[in-house]
């Protein structure tokens, strides 16, 4: 990975700062992205301790508001000219329903619509690295909880019905619909888009909840894999030479699998790519 660079989402811990660190190891430049300076100004100083000479810069954004995420891409596209490998891996469950400022649902606006937008607004500076050879890879981090989503078109803001496990599965059944509905759009362009399970880990994904939900997740907390374990898969998929062309697939424990019936229709991923791109103003 000499020479080529990375960006991580939701980098200032986690299975995020475990992929960039990971990236980092193997010699790529890395931007970690996340909400908190002072965590990202942690994050770049314990990679630069583990790896000296490691290239690493910071952006502060938060990804569920399409505002910060047109900005950030703004400052991406300025610190850096080529993009190897975009790893979008920020996400987080709710236990209330809130809103955002562009009107959609918390958590489909960050665990969805913000991997469609920033992986759009960067899509310009993958295709410059693919034309001058550098195989670029965007990588979604999804999960197995896809399996138990159901994409409901008429209330993907969750208006009439909101729980925050379904909401969390419906926006990684998202992920996945929006990886295979992109690798099919980049066939032939030398950019490759997949998405993975990094499996159940212990980090502070669940920390935004609470009641029985974030109770039950604070008991099996002690008996899931570490963040570094968790990061495994996702640095296969960015980094594997073995996967050089390989797009559209669905990978868990570092290896391609079948992923739901649902997030397999294709019709389904093509009216799911029309509705993200109007929710995000974007044409593609």
């Amino acid at each position: 990975m000499r020479g080529r660079v990375c960006l991580v989402t939701g980098a200032t811990g986690g299975i995020g700062l475990e992929t960039a660190l990971g990236l980092a190891q193997a010699g790529a430049q890395v931007g970690l992205i996340g909400r908190d300076s002072g965590r990202l100004a942690a994050g770049a100083e314990r990679i630069r301790a583990a790896v000296p000479g490691a290239e690493v810069t910071t952006f502060a954004a938060d990804l569920s508001s399409q505002g910060e995420i047109r900005r950030l891409a703004t400052e991406v596209r300025r610190a850096c000219p080529r993009l190897h490998v975009l790893v979008n891996n920020a996400g987080a469950i709710f236990d209330r329903r809130e809103v955002t400022a562009d009107g959609f649902e918390r958590t489909w606006a960050l665990d969805h619509l913000g991997y469609v937008l920033l992986t759009l607004e960067l899509l310009d500076t993958l295709a410059a690295t693919a034309q001058s050879g550098g195989k670029p890879r965007i990588v979604n981090v999804a999960s197995a909880a896809h399996y138990r989503g159901h994409i409901a078109f008429d209330d993907l803001n969750a208006e009439r019905r909101f729980a925050p496990m379904r909401a969390y599965s419906q926006a990684k059944l998202g992920n996945v619909l929006f990886t295979y509905a992109l690798a099919r759009r980049l066939a032939g362009r030398g950019i490759t888009a997949n998405c993975l399970h990094p499996g159940v880990v212990n980090t502070g994904f669940a920390t935004n909840t609470g009641g029985l939900f974030g109770a039950a997740w604070g008991l099996i907390r002690p008996f899931l894999i570490t963040p570094e374990k968790g990061a495994r898969t996702s640095l296969r998929v960015a980094t594997a030479p073995d996967l050089d062309g390989i797009t559209g697939r669905y990978f868990s424990h570092g290896q391609p699998k079948t992923s739901s019936r649902e997030s397999r229709d294709e019709a389904v991923q093509e009216r799911l790519w029309r509705v993200s791109l109007e929710q995000v103003g974007h044409r593609a």
